[in-house]
């Protein structure tokens, strides 16, 4: 009765309409930006033994949740990260940005690196056992460190949305679940089809790149992201048909 009486303050918005229509709007939002980090989360763990990809996936994912989940708890802190703490090239520049650089730059390097590897891989066959079997622990603290420049962002997206505390867990909660059923079917997805890598490879650096800009103050809409990733999917979803048929056509002459 007393947790009953100790929760009731925070949900009062289950009788409000609006609040559904923000709990909807932030659910989706945090899928579709959790797309960003599940794409990275699929490449990185496909490096590693196939015993161990399923439990670095959900370790991976799992921390990712306790580390949302805390930064929720600290959310007036949070929001202080976007206040400018110096100025360059006429920007004021907060943590927030910081830390949208520094995760793009890492982005940026690890997706680089991947794909001269897949492009040259003869070129790195004196360090291809450590590119391609990194430890489960490696694997989990790159999930950890690029997790928490999306949870950052996606925090303050979610605090311009709606002021209900009790929303943003559960968005966050239902969201991060959501990443946990579709990591493993992404994940094989990704490995069945090495075309896919490349493709998967070049969204990393266009988010990259994005991340980059938005903390030199340059805003792309997500819009314009999302569309052209899922037009880039479109056209090799259609090459990956053509190939299959070809195969069929073939196999049939014989």
């Amino acid at each position: 009765m007393q947790l009953v009486e100790f929760l009731a303050p925070h949900f009062h918005f289950v009788s409000d309409p609006t609040a559904w229509v923000a709990l909807l709007t932030l659910i989706v939002l945090e899928v579709v930006l959790g797309i960003d980090n599940l794409i990275f989360i699929s490449i990185l763990t496909n490096k590693l033994p196939e015993a161990q990809r399923v439990r670095a996936r959900r370790l991976g994912i799992s921390a990712a949740l306790v580390m949302r989940l805390i930064l929720l708890a600290t959310i007036s802190v949070i929001v202080q990260l976007t206040a400018p703490v110096f100025t360059a090239f006429g920007h004021g520049f907060s943590w927030r940005d910081l830390i949208l650089i520094a995760g793009g730059l890492f982005l940026v390097w690890k997706a680089t690196k991947e794909i001269h590897h897949t492009v040259d891989p003869q070129d790195h066959q004196d360090t291809m056992v450590g590119t391609l079997q990194m430890s489960l622990a490696g694997a989990i603290f790159q999930i950890l460190l690029l997790d928490l420049v999306f949870s950052i962002d996606s925090i303050i997206t979610a605090v311009g949305m709606t002021d209900e505390i009790a929303i943003m867990y559960i968005a966050v909660i239902v969201a991060v679940s959501v990443m946990m059923l579709a990591a493993t079917p992404l994940a094989n997805f990704i490995a069945r089809n090495p075309s896919i890598v490349m493709l998967a490879l070049g969204f990393l650096l266009m988010i990259g790149m994005t991340l980059i800009a938005d903390g030199m103050g340059y805003h792309v809409p997500k819009g314009y992201i999302y569309a052209a990733m899922g037009f880039s999917a479109l056209v090799e979803g259609l090459n990956m048909l053509a190939r299959n048929r070809k195969k069929q056509g073939s196999g049939g002459g014989h």
